[in-house]
């Protein structure tokens, strides 16, 4: 099943360091994905990914490597339903940002569940028809 990796997990998995059990389970899953050809990604969480390494050598090297993931296309009725979404959420008192909501409504448009470490995605879910691949 193919998989949207949000910008948490492709973060945890590059961070340098020890890693508890749970986040080296995680980024074993991410391999896992990455070798059965099951990893999505679209051009906004790459930018998230690539945005604040200041070394251009490490920049050029994440690129790079970031290269084999060819980008999902986004549609207009994407960008649409991420502002329906943003505009849901914000009623119902939830903040996002314009990012999260594009990465709902792609993962919704094209039924991809989303990898994510990030805790703002539980309660899009709360009202946002989007499915979370819980790591197990």
């Amino acid at each position: 099943m193919k998989v949207l990796v949000d910008t948490s997990v492709w973060s945890l998995a590059l961070r340098k360091g020890d890693k508890n059990e749970t986040e080296s389970g995680i980024v074993e899953l991410l391999a896992e994905l990455i070798r059965d050809t099951n990893v999505v990604i679209i051009g906004p969480i790459r930018q998230e990914i690539l945005s604040g390494i200041s070394q251009r050598n490490r920049f050029n090297d994440l690129k790079n490597k970031l290269s084999i993931f060819k980008d999902q296309t986004l549609t207009t009725d994407d960008f649409v339903l991420a502002a329906e979404y943003f505009n849901t959420c914000r009623t119902k008192g939830i903040q996002g940002s314009h990012i999260d909501f594009l990465i709902c409504a792609f993962s919704v448009h094209n039924n991809y569940p989303i990898l994510t470490l990030d805790k703002d995605f539980e309660n899009y879910k709360k009202y946002l028809p989007i499915t979370i691949h819980f790591f197990t």
